[in-house]
């Protein structure tokens, strides 16, 4: 796992460059924190920091490859499951590798298949290609946007980078944010292409994007397609164990210390205890670690999203499975830290808005770095087997509106609470995701015979794992790399996520429960409370002393009514906010959450927004 960026400008000799260059691959230090390394030549320049994860003398980046025509060079950031067979492949091909990293096989597939070797990868990545044979740049991005990928066109070619940081620390780059960011930023719909920031793209998923002297071209190689599932019950449920078992058989292959992160759900656990039983096969014992807070098992207040505390479940899959286990637990001092919270704008680029979910997050994967280097994740579970709680609400299936947003509204209400009117009524929030909604409902393909209710949980499945899931993934991708960890996620293994998908919602919830699929086919590897237990969301703290604590910080910047996050927070709202008697839950805090989060993104990015 690495942090990539670059530069081709068409009209420039890049070589003389090399101060641009150097402050772009600098800002993916954390990404990046055991080597760094940089190559240009005429219009290409490339750089790159590391995170050494497989053969760790042999993978630095930039790679070369010098062909008669000219070099083929590129940046890699990634993990290729499936690399053994692909090296296999083309020294059968007649290749000579130098290497036993990954990264050699993905650069001379590429000098052998050309930019199909996307077709052929399994595993997530963002990776981009000098190709000097033909003066020109491929870029290409894992199928479900597991890495993050960046792209600023310019008159003469192209920036790029893992986050938007390296771009934005070219000279070229203004820190930009009109009406269309903004109205991204203040919903959650991931829009594809969109990255908030002015003139800035996100390379999307399944894409590959080619740049010469034309300019961009894009083709996608990999789309969520419908096809008829002919695969009985027992076959299914068998077939998900299959793919399931393969998948943690290939994630857990690294040359450094590797763990799982356990929270006591059905997905979690059901990773945990199949890396388990793997590993035990091979003599060793897996590494777990949970996020707990201070007091939190002990005076659990059940409420509708969260009926159960994690903790106990979590050390019952510890048990079963043998685990190693750590539970990092956390105090509210910790997590209202603002020096936490602007560590995580700054890994995010942008004011999420998770609060306390990010910054418990990040203190737990910073934990988890000091003794492993790649942790395996439960994340997008609920999207590919159904686990959200919308997917069994009347409301939120018949809803014209992303199914997620349904819930949220219920649970956590908008940000109508804390932006000023003005700017409400010019971000108009409800069209824009009206539009957004409709053209993503657009894209899913029908089953020929599909009854109205398989075809309205197929457009559910689809837009989770098109657009929600992209959400989940580039948190977790920021947070972990904030601190040099490499996170898989078995979970989106393109061809669990193909399998899944096509089979009708009826099989999906066979027992009538969430995650049917998932549970029957992990079942002899879950301790019995796991596989009884319901769906229960990432957790929150609920230390009312965390809400008091922001509350405070919130005081002091509406003391400052000169600062510049009131040119989008009414002053008015964010302190009544500030005063409130009782903070109950999230939903109470979720003013005081967007308006810190905005007040630090303005200082640390300082952007020009245009507001009309």
């Amino acid at each position: 796992m690495c942090g990539i960026t670059g530069w081709v400008s068409f009209d420039r000799d890049l070589t003389t460059e090399t101060h641009a260059l150097d402050a772009m691959t600098e800002t993916m230090a954390c990404r990046g924190p055991d080597d760094r390394g940089t190559w240009s030549e005429g219009p290409a320049a490339l750089g790159h920091r590391r995170l050494a994860i497989i053969d760790l003398p042999g993978g630095r980046q930039p790679m070369t490859v010098r062909t008669p025509e000219g070099t083929v060079a590129m940046v890699y950031s990634g993990e290729a499951y499936n690399f053994t067979e692909l090296r296999r492949e083309l020294v059968g091909r007649g290749h000579e590798f130098t290497t036993d990293s990954d990264t050699e096989v993905v650069l001379r597939g590429y000098v052998e298949w050309g930019d199909t070797i996307a077709e052929r990868l399994n595993g997530m990545y963002a990776f981009a290609v000098w190709d000097g044979r033909h003066d020109k740049l491929v870029m290409i991005r894992d199928r479900m946007g597991i890495k993050p990928f960046y792209m600023y066109p310019t008159p003469d070619g192209v920036l790029f980078g893992s986050e938007p940081k390296a771009i934005l620390a070219n000279p070229l780059v203004r820190p930009r944010v009109a009406l269309s960011g903004l109205r991204e930023l203040f919903t959650m719909v991931k829009t594809p292409g969109q990255a908030v920031w002015e003139g800035m793209r996100e390379v999307e998923p399944g894409t590959v994007v080619t740049v010469d002297r034309r300019g961009p071209r894009i083709r996608t190689y990999w789309r969520l397609e419908t096809r008829p599932h002919l695969d009985d019950r027992d076959t299914t449920v068998a077939t998900v164990r299959e793919l399931l078992d393969d998948i943690v058989r290939r994630q857990l292959v690294a040359d450094v210390p590797r763990c799982t992160l356990l929270s006591g759900g059905l997905d979690s656990s059901a990773m945990t205890a199949l890396a388990a039983r793997q590993l035990a096969a091979r003599g060793e014992k897996v590494r777990s670690f949970a996020v707990d807070f201070v007091g939190q098992t002990e005076n659990f207040v059940a409420d509708e999203l969260r009926g159960t505390p994690d903790t106990p479940f979590v050390h019952d899959v510890a048990r079963l499975a043998r685990t190693d286990h750590q539970d990092i637990v956390l105090d509210a001092s910790s997590l209202a830290d603002p020096a936490v919270r602007e560590r995580v704008i700054r890994a995010r680029d942008l004011p999420a808005g998770f609060g306390d979910m990010d910054a418990s997050l990040l203190l737990l994967f910073r934990a988890v770095r000091d003794q492993s280097t790649v942790a395996l994740s439960g994340e997008s579970a609920d999207e590919v087997f159904g686990g959200y709680l919308q997917f069994f609400d009347e409301g939120a299936r018949n809803a014209d509106t992303f199914p997620w947003l349904f819930q949220f509204a219920r649970h956590f209400g908008d940000d109508s609470d804390v932006l000023r009117t003005d700017l409400a009524k010019a971000l108009d929030l409800e069209s824009y995701i009206a539009d957004s909604y409709h053209s993503a409902a657009s894209a899913v393909q029908r089953l020929d015979g599909e009854s109205d209710f398989e075809y309205r949980m197929r457009r559910m499945s689809h837009l989770h794992l098109t657009r929600f899931v992209r959400v989940l993934l580039d948190r977790k991708d920021r947070m972990s790399m904030a601190v040099g960890l490499e996170v898989r996620v078995p979970f989106c293994d393109h061809r669990l996520v193909e399998y899944v998908y096509n089979a009708p919602w009826a099989l999906k919830s066979f027992d009538g429960r969430e995650k049917t699929l998932l549970r029957e086919a992990t079942r002899d590897v879950l301790p019995q409370s796991v596989y009884d237990r319901v769906k229960s969301p990432y957790p929150s703290t609920q230390d009312p002393e965390y809400g008091r604590a922001l509350q405070d910080q919130v005081k002091d910047l509406v003391a400052r009514p000169d600062h510049r996050v009131f040119e989008l927070v009414d002053r008015e709202k964010a302190d009544r906010a500030a005063h409130l008697p009782r903070l109950a839950g999230q939903a109470a805090r979720r003013g005081l959450e967007r308006t810190l989060d905005l007040a630090h993104w303005l200082d640390l990015y300082d952007p020009e927004l245009t507001l009309s």
